[in-house]
């Protein structure tokens, strides 16, 4: 039981680099980016790429970050500059992305097999693997953290925080708000394709179908750590969304070993993705008294 919540935690914490970045698009620009798909398994073969290379893992990692950011970037200006729908733009970046992959690795899987990664210099100090990743995730996920925090806190972060809320009222402070949106996108896939990256090494091998479903599994994850952590200010709310992931992860570890077939695990997700979004509707249903003071407030 040790091992699989220990292995849970692990796993956890390398999708809550992910899950940050899909809470970046989904509820600070309050847009649905499918980009995501496409970027993480980019950051999977970027960094498997570089590594069968020869290439130091930890540049490798930043090189992922790279490539994340350039997809955004990407995203960003098929929306702004082309004026194509948010959710059309992430869906012909992530099409072109299976491509782009395919071509950065040269085949559809890449193993990493005996291959040197960021986790080995905590393995060689005595770390199993899944405390090695521990280790990484937490160290990824509170520089992270306390980063985007003092980001979201400068002028250009509240502008881009602004934006998701009052598009409309930025514009009318002087401020660009295709500017902000292309950051906010870079930013995303730049954390998404970070953790893809951390999640091949972790795994052992890149694939490019690795990032199927990626946008289902984020989405729990921000809606569960929301609704079990809450959100009180920023900071609480990008610490909801990392305990998220690892609540998540925690649940998928434990319904399988309960006995659920692993190919029932995306119909699961969506369930609960589903169950998710529709509580507000289900708690007015139950308290609709409650619901109406609140709004005539």
């Amino acid at each position: 039981m040790l091992q699989i919540i220990t292995g849970a935690i692990s796993l956890g914490l390398l999708w809550a680099v992910m899950t940050i970045g899909v809470y970046i698009t989904y509820r600070i620009l309050n847009m649905a980016d499918l980009t995501v798909e496409g970027s993480i398994a980019m950051g999977a073969a970027i960094t498997a790429k570089a590594i069968t290379s020869g290439i130091n893992p930890y540049v490798a990692t930043f090189l992922a970050l790279i490539g994340g950011m350039a997809a955004g970037l990407i995203t960003g200006l098929l929306h702004t500059k082309m004026k194509i729908p948010a959710l059309l733009s992430g869906i012909l970046t992530m099409i072109g992305l299976y491509s782009i992959n395919l071509r950065i690795m040269g085949k559809a899987n890449i193993p990493l097999l005996r291959m040197e990664t960021v986790y080995t210099p905590f393995e060689n100090i005595g770390l199993d693997r899944n405390n090695a990743v521990i280790a990484v995730g937490f160290i990824c996920v509170l520089s992270l953290i306390t980063i985007l925090y003092w980001f979201f806190g400068t002028e250009i972060g509240c502008a881009i925080r602004a934006t998701g809320n009052n598009p409309r009222m930025v514009t009318a402070q002087g401020i660009n708000t295709n500017t902000t949106i292309i950051i906010g996108l870079i930013i995303s896939n730049g954390l998404v394709a970070l953790g893809g990256g951390l999640i091949a090494q972790n795994q052992s091998f890149a694939d490019i179908q690795m990032g199927t479903g990626t946008i289902v599994i984020g989405l729990a994850s921000v809606i569960i750590g929301e609704v079990l952590f809450g959100k009180r200010n920023f900071y609480i709310r990008l610490v909801s969304v990392a305990l998220g992931a690892i609540t998540y992860r925690m649940i998928i570890a434990f319904v399988l070993k309960l006995g659920m077939p692993a190919n029932d695990l995306k119909l699961f997700t969506a369930i609960t993705v589903a169950i998710a979004l529709a509580l507000p509707s289900i708690r007015n249903y139950f308290y609709p008294a409650k619901m109406t003071i609140k709004e005539e407030e």
